[in-house]
C-alpha cells in the first residue's frame, strides 16, 4: 500500500468516526467502540485522532455535548435537568459543575444572564448593548469547503470533516482562515433544511475532490461585527445587526452571501473566548 492509499483509508475512517459521534451524542459512547468503527486498535486510533484534531476523542464528545446543551439552554425552555440527562451527566450537580467550568456560570444563570442576553430588547425595544461595527472592503475570496445540511449550530461536524480531509491529504493551508458560509435564513427555512458550508480560504488551484467543494465569496464592502462568546449566542447578534445597526447606518444591503470568519476554534479556547467576525455585504 502506498502512502496516498494509506492516507485515503484514514480519511474515510475519520469521517466514519466523526459521523458516528455526531449521530450518537445521546448515547454512552464507548471509546473502544469508536476504535472498532475506525478498524484500528484503541491504542493507535486515539493517537491518530488526537494528532489530526488536536484533542482526544473524549474531549470531542464532552465539547459537542456541552455545545448542544448551551444551544438548548439559550433557545428553548427545556428543563435544565432534562438537558443535563440528555448530555450524558448522571445528575444535575455534576452537569452544573462542568458547565460552569466551561461557560463561566451555572446553566440556570447562563439562561438568565449569559452573553446572549445583551442582545435582547430592553423596555423601549432597543438592545441593551450596542456593538461597534466596522466597514471593510475585501477582495474576492477563493474557498474550499464541505457542505452541511441541518441546524447551523451543528456545522462543526462539517468543519471536522474539512480539517481532517485537508490534513490527511496534506493540503492544510499554512495560515488557515476558517469561514462559515450560510445560504438560508433560519427564520424562514426549517432547521433540518438549512444549507451551509464549512470552508477555509485556499488557492484556486488547491485540489478539491469530494467531499471538498470549490466555493467563492464576492469582494466589496462589508459591515463586520466582532462577536466574542459562545456560538449559541450569535443568532441574537445577527438580529441586532439587521434590526438596529443597518437602519441607522445609511447603508443598504447587497445581494451577496453573509459569512462568518472564525478567529479561533472551540478546540483551542473556552466558549467564552471564541471570537467571530460576522460579515454583512453592503452596496457601494
Amino acid at each position: 500500500m502506498n502512502g496516498e492509499t494509506a492516507w485515503s483509508l484514514y480519511e474515510h475512517r475519520l469521517r466514519r468516526v466523526s459521523a458516528y459521534i455526531h449521530d450518537h451524542l445521546d448515547e454512552e459512547l464507548d471509546m473502544d467502540r469508536l476504535a472498532e468503527i475506525a478498524c484500528l486498535s484503541s491504542y493507535h486510533w486515539h493517537r491518530i485522532y488526537r494528532a489530526i484534531y488536536g484533542e482526544t476523542l473524549a474531549a470531542t464528545v464532552k465539547r459537542l455535548r456541552l455545545h448542544r446543551a448551551a444551544g438548548e439552554i439559550v433557545r428553548t425552555g427545556l428543563p435544565i435537568s432534562g438537558i443535563a440527562k440528555r448530555s450524558g451527566y448522571p445528575n444535575l450537580q455534576s452537569f452544573n459543575r462542568i458547565f460552569k467550568s466551561v461557560y463561566g456560570m451555572p446553566p440556570a444563570r447562563y439562561r438568565k444572564e449569559g452573553s446572549h442576553v445583551v442582545f435582547e430588547p430592553a423596555a423601549r425595544g432597543k438592545a441593551n448593548l450596542m456593538y461597534d461595527v466596522t466597514i471593510k472592503t475585501i477582495a474576492p475570496k477563493s474557498l474550499v469547503g464541505v457542505a452541511h445540511s441541518g441546524s447551523y449550530m451543528d456545522i462543526g461536524r462539517a468543519f471536522e470533516t474539512l480539517t481532517g480531509t485537508l490534513h490527511v491529504r496534506g493540503l492544510m493551508p499554512p495560515q488557515m482562515t476558517m469561514i462559515g458560509v450560510y445560504l438560508d435564513d433560519p427564520g424562514l427555512v426549517p432547521a433540518e433544511k438549512l444549507r451551509s458550508y464549512a470552508c477555509v480560504e485556499a488557492p484556486a488551484d488547491l485540489p478539491a475532490q469530494a467531499p471538498l467543494e470549490r466555493r467563492s465569496l464576492d469582494g466589496g464592502d462589508y459591515a463586520v461585527l466582532r462577536h466574542k462568546g459562545p456560538y449559541a449566542d450569535m443568532h441574537l447578534a445577527y438580529r441586532w445587526l439587521y434590526a438596529e445597526w443597518l437602519p441607522q447606518s445609511g447603508r443598504t444591503l447587497r445581494d451577496a452571501l453573509m459569512f462568518e470568519h472564525y478567529l479561533n476554534t472551540p478546540q483551542d479556547v473556552a466558549p467564552t473566548e471564541l471570537v467571530t467576525e460576522i460579515y454583512m455585504p453592503l452596496a457601494a
